[in-house]
């Protein structure tokens, strides 16, 4: 009798806070990990605020590439805040304790803006493809009301189909361990403490991935693919040179992102054996992209640096009268 009781009582029961833990198993040395990755945050919004602020300022850079990447920067900034404000509470003041709502919350928006980045990634690569494989038709097909529609439909659809993984997540019952073996709240780590069949949040997952990620990764390398086919049957070298330069800045950051989903998604398979490792490379492909995004853009793109330097000369210029 009472042994059926205490069961009774443990599967009603339902933790109203989780723990985060931060790195595993180099918990007592973590807080050294704060300064750079503090440096890291710093750098990735005021890099991104001077993008943003550059292509408002330059009458030049109002073009539909330099829209995509303002966008850009304002994904970056929201990725990098939602996750680094608690990151550097936890190892500076020890808050470890995040109450469920703020997790779920934390679990839908970091999806939204993963999702996000990887749907802008799509609009520029194919930006890129129109204005080098169809470049008399470009004026006319990337307008700004058809950048505003691609970034519209990019909030809907990645706004929409993420919303169920935060729902299915705050649908499970949370009868006994709470402590997260991370610094954020990452889904899978969430639902792993579940005390019910946990099938679904797992399949959404998958198919979130697939469906999403995977399909902007399919287009946008094949954009790439034909973006290079193109540029290779060129007589002209100086235009084969023009065109590859314009492209390898956004090739480069498109790599490294992807490369990192499906490098985290790997070492998820071996992560009870080396726990720390999914851990840090999942807050690091957080905070890295926002930081290192702006800085190839800025030395790989001249419009780009004109603009920079412009905008630094004027804000000198009035800050000496």
């Amino acid at each position: 009798m009472d042994t059926s009781t205490s069961v009774t009582n443990s599967s009603s029961f339902q933790n109203s806070y989780f723990i985060l833990m931060g790195l595993p198993g180099i918990h007592e040395w973590q807080h050294w990990l704060s300064l750079p990755l503090a440096l890291l945050y710093l750098l990735a919004l005021g890099a991104n605020l001077l993008i943003m602020i550059t292509i408002q300022h330059e009458p030049t850079l109002h073009e539909p590439m330099y829209h995509f990447l303002g966008i850009l920067s304002v994904v970056d900034i929201g990725l990098a805040t939602t996750i680094m404000p608690k990151i550097l509470a936890i190892f500076w003041f020890d808050a470890k304790a995040i109450s469920l709502p703020e997790c779920f919350a934390q679990i839908y928006v970091i999806h939204y803006f993963l999702c996000m980045e990887s749907g802008i990634f799509h609009c520029m690569a194919v930006d890129r493809y129109i204005a080098i494989c169809h470049p008399l038709q470009y004026p006319s097909m990337v307008t700004e009301a058809s950048v505003i529609k691609a970034t519209g439909f990019m909030v809907l659809r990645n706004g929409l189909l993420t919303i169920p993984v935060p729902i299915l997540a705050a649908q499970r019952h949370y009868c006994s361990r709470n402590e997260i073996q991370h610094c954020l709240c990452s889904n899978l780590g969430v639902i792993s403490l579940a005390c019910d069949d946990i099938t679904v949040n797992k399949f959404y997952q998958l198919v979130l991935a697939w469906v999403l990620v995977g399909s902007d990764m399919a287009l946008v390398f094949s954009s790439y693919a034909l973006i290079l086919h193109s540029v290779l049957r060129l007589n002209s070298g100086e235009a084969m040179s023009k065109a590859l330069s314009t492209c390898s800045s956004h090739l480069i950051l498109i790599l490294f992102f992807y490369s990192g989903i499906i490098v985290l998604s790997v070492t998820h398979l071996v992560e009870k054996k080396l726990p720390l490792i999914p851990v840090l490379l999942n807050v690091l492909h957080n905070v890295i992209p926002p930081a290192l995004n702006p800085m190839v853009y800025a030395l790989r793109m001249q419009e780009l640096r004109l603009g920079f330097q412009r905008l630094l000369r004027l804000g000198g210029d009035m800050a000496t009268e």
